[in-house]
């Protein structure tokens, strides 16, 4: 593998992940502006683009999402 490869260690558990039903929680409270919207699905968390609902869901484990949200917390993807 080269240092640059990325690796979807998740490829195994994607497919039989179904957020369909997913009851999406948004990050905004207005409805004419969709934003990020997460959903808690069989031990995963799933986050999609609200504006595009029927594109591609990014899967975190419980461990990566505690990690983003504490960096979100933190000031980690603060722009300068």
């Amino acid at each position: 593998m080269s240092e640059n490869e990325i690796v979807d260690d998740k490829a195994h558990i994607r497919d039989r992940l179904d957020f369909s039903k997913a009851e999406w929680i948004t990050s905004t409270d207005d409805p004419d502006e969709p934003g990020v919207e997460i959903a808690f699905v069989d031990g995963y968390v799933g986050m999609r683009n609200g504006a595009d609902p029927d594109g591609p869901v990014l899967v975190f484990t419980p461990a990566e999402w505690d990690a983003f949200v504490a960096g979100a917390k933190d000031g980690e993807f603060d722009e300068p």
